[in-house]
């Protein structure tokens, strides 16, 4: 069995590298460190599994996941990351990946996470079936946040971003919304995380080009 891996930390690939390199039946035959690496390694090798970083820079993990297996529907794809929020998870999923593994999850996760892939078989890490369970059950509007732009995003972020795209400051978001400008921040800090830009106006620059907001 063939596999890439795709992390940006070194530390974390070099591990998973060297677990890997015990299993007789695996071999890793390439590695990149962002997506557009990704997609070049699987073109070259047709791997059976790629192990997939979400938070990867320039191009994240869910999009080169969709634009591998887009390219190449055999390739299994397995997202490996420290987020395992439902949204995130969802966006994976809608992106054509086969499995989900939080970091820190042992070897042998990883590795029958790895097999059941190749086999054409979904797994998730402990505690993600769980939360996406959950999230079926409580959230009434998750069909229309997966068509939606940016499905990472939870309706509160989503919402905020809007706003800021439309050129409203914290302030005027916090009092749209009945919020303390505290929250507001913290949500916006999550929403640069998961649209991996650095500042507000790298938000911006990215809704407008997905449609969202008034460029001005």
């Amino acid at each position: 069995m063939t596999v890439v891996v795709v992390d940006d930390h070194a530390l974390f690939r070099e591990g998973v590298l060297a677990i890997l390199s015990t299993v007789v039946d695996v071999v890793v035959v390439a590695e990149a460190v962002d997506g557009a690496g990704a997609i070049a390694a699987v073109a070259e090798h047709e791997p059976d599994v790629v192990l997939m970083d979400v938070m990867l820079p320039e191009m994240n993990g869910v999009e080169a996941t969709e634009a591998c297996r887009a390219a190449h529907p055999d390739v299994a794809v397995v997202m490996v990351t420290m987020m395992d929020d439902p949204e995130t998870v969802f966006a994976a999923m809608c992106a054509g990946a086969r499995g989900y593994l939080v970091k820190g999850a042992d070897h042998v996760t990883m590795l029958n996470a790895i097999r059941s892939a190749a086999r054409g078989e979904v797994l998730f890490s402990a505690g993600v079936a769980e939360r996406v369970l959950d999230f079926f059950r409580v959230d009434s509007g998750a069909a229309a946040r997966r068509a939606r732009p940016f499905p990472e995003l939870t309706d509160r972020e989503f919402e905020i971003l809007t706003y800021i795209a439309d050129g409203s400051t914290n302030e005027q978001v916090a009092r749209h919304l009945a919020l303390s400008a505290k929250t507001v921040a913290n949500n916006l800090s999550r929403v640069f995380t998961k649209l991996q830009v650095t500042d507000r106006a790298q938000a911006i620059v990215k809704a407008h080009r997905a449609g969202i907001g008034d460029e001005r």
